[in-house]
């Protein structure tokens, strides 16, 4: 028989993790590391459950034997391709027929099953719960342009524990932040991909996260997680406005211009119709630098707003001249004293 797992022992087990849920559900938003692997494809899945409604669970069930009954060869042999070691992890909606269906097959076919209890339902509410688990978090802040994702990158590999939100993102937090990114998860997905990190993290040890608002594009910071990061202590970092500039040219230097247009447009009313018009022009000019230069104006106000609103403490230091793995050196040093 296959054994029946809470998610904290499901992800414990070695295999590849198997969502039978049906190709738009995985779409919707799915285990982390999960591969889809269908009993039912969508319209398949939809004539099953309006079968369920309209005539039973006997009839439905009959019905879906039939829909999956020429396909088993093909789901073991699909399997044995994802999975050679023959481990394999197992989930449905809510653990239900379709894993256990999925289950049995594989079982009978040699893998070593393992069954996760409640289906993604239950891995939704274990990954929710999650959120509410007190951590020790130190906020980096600082304005636009200061290079605060590199330095967290460069305090990873130095050891220190960070939540990379606007990687999981796959958005920098501006309206310029998607610009040469991958496109957004869902919001459901992206909260899935903070859970399993969330998870990782020792308690007793520092959490460094950058400082956000609510939303980064349009996914929003589990709120239990955005209160803890309002109560944290700050350490907010400086740099010349020229190195932030010149930061902003670097990174977006590449992108489209019709796409920087665009995303000038979208802070027009914060920005000013005059001071928009000043900067689609340098952008058309091929002036980034200018252009750069007047948006900060915009986002400059607007972080200096977000951090009042916070109630922890704020160190403020100047990392002007310093490289991003300098710069992580001292705030890591900092932060350090702060803690002692």
């Amino acid at each position: 028989m296959p054994k029946s797992l809470k998610p904290d022992a499901f992800f414990q087990v070695p295999g590849t993790i198997l969502d039978v849920r049906s190709p738009a559900e995985y779409a919707q938003g799915h285990i982390p590391g999960a591969v889809s692997f269908p009993l039912f494809n969508n319209e398949e899945r939809a004539l099953v459950g309006t079968c369920y409604k309209q005539k039973g669970k006997d009839e439905a069930v009959e019905l879906g034997l039939a829909i999956a009954g020429p396909k088993l060869a093909d789901f073991v042999a699909h399997a044995k391709i994802l999975a050679p070691d023959r481990q394999v992890r197992i989930h449905c909606w809510r653990g239900g027929m379709r894993s256990a269906s999925v289950a049995w097959l594989l079982e009978t076919a040699g893998f070593n099953v393992a069954l996760l209890i409640g289906g993604y339902k239950g891995f939704r509410h274990w990954a929710l719960s999650l959120f509410s688990v007190p951590q020790k978090i130190i906020v980096l802040g600082g304005m636009t342009g200061s290079g605060k994702t590199e330095i967290l990158r460069a305090l990873i590999n130095m050891g220190e524990q960070v939540l990379d939100l606007e990687a999981l993102a796959n958005h920098r937090g501006s309206s310029f932040g998607g610009l040469g990114q991958l496109p957004q998860p869902t919001n459901e997905q992206f909260w899935n991909l903070v859970a399993m990190e969330w998870a990782k993290f020792d308690r007793s040890q520092p959490l460094w996260v950058e400082a956000e608002s609510k939303r980064i594009g349009m996914c929003r910071i589990p709120q239990d997680i955005f209160a803890q990061m309002e109560k944290a202590t700050v350490i907010e970092i400086s740099r010349s406005r020229q190195e932030r500039v010149a930061f902003l040219v670097e990174i977006y230097g590449e992108a489209d211009i019709n796409d920087l247009i665009a995303a000038t447009e979208r802070i027009r009313k914060r920005l000013g119709g005059v001071r928009e018009k000043e900067t689609i022009n340098f952008l058309r000019e091929g002036n980034l630098a200018a252009a750069s230069d007047l948006i900060l104006h915009y986002y400059d106000k607007t972080y200096t707003y977000d951090l009042e609103k916070r109630s922890g403490a704020i160190y403020k230091f100047d990392v002007s001249g310093l490289s991003a793995v300098d710069a992580a050196i001292l705030v890591q040093e900092k932060s350090k004293d702060l803690r002692s």
